[in-house]
C-alpha cells in the first residue's frame, strides 16, 4: 500500500473518524455511533464526520440476499463520490470494497488505517461484533475487490 502525499492531512482525518465508531454494536441498516452500525452505516457516518452531510439516501438492502444487485449499486455508489484508486496504491483513509467470503458478492465496506507500527489495518463493522478495527492480514486482503479515495473537503 502506498503513502498518500498531498493529501495524508485528509486521509488521517478520515481515520480518525472512522475510529470514533469503534465499540459501535452492530445495527444492520443503522448509521448512529455508539448506538448501532453496519459496515454501510460506518461509511456513512465518516462522510458525515468528513462533510458535515449525508452523501445519498441508502436505499433498502437486505442483511443477507443474494447480494449481487446490491453489490454493484453499491459499487457505483462509490464511484459517484469517491475516486476508484488501484488497490496496491490504497492508503489510509480510502475505502475498500470487499467479499466477506472467499467467492462471495463484493458487499462489505472497510475503512484502510495503519497500525502504530505502520501495518495495515481495517476499521470496519462486522456482524456479531461491532465495529472494531482489525489487522488487514492476508486473507481479508485478498477479498479486497476495488479501493475508494474520498474527495478531500473543501
Amino acid at each position: 500500500m502506498a503513502g498518500r502525499g498531498m493529501g495524508e492531512r485528509f486521509g488521517a482525518a478520515v481515520v480518525r473518524a472512522a475510529r470514533a465508531w469503534v465499540g459501535t454494536p452492530y445495527r444492520h441498516g443503522a448509521s448512529a455511533v455508539g448506538a448501532g452500525a453496519d459496515c454501510l452505516g460506518l461509511i456513512r457516518g465518516v462522510w458525515r464526520a468528513v462533510y458535515g452531510r449525508e452523501p445519498e439516501a441508502a436505499p433498502p438492502y437486505g442483511p443477507d440476499g443474494d447480494g449481487w444487485a446490491e453489490a454493484a449499486a453499491l459499487r457505483a455508489a462509490l464511484g459517484r463520490h469517491a475516486d476508484e484508486t488501484p488497490v496496491e496504491t490504497a492508503v489510509a483513509g480510502d475505502v475498500l470494497l470487499m467479499r466477506l467470503g472467499a467467492r462471495g458478492p463484493a458487499k462489505h465496506l472497510a475503512v484502510l488505517a495503519t497500525d502504530a507500527g505502520g501495518a495495515p489495518t481495517m476499521i470496519h463493522a462486522y456482524s456479531g461484533v461491532g465495529v472494531v478495527e482489525s489487522p488487514l492480514g492476508e486473507t481479508w486482503a485478498r477479498r479486497i475487490v476495488a479501493a475508494f479515495r474520498l474527495r478531500e473537503a473543501r
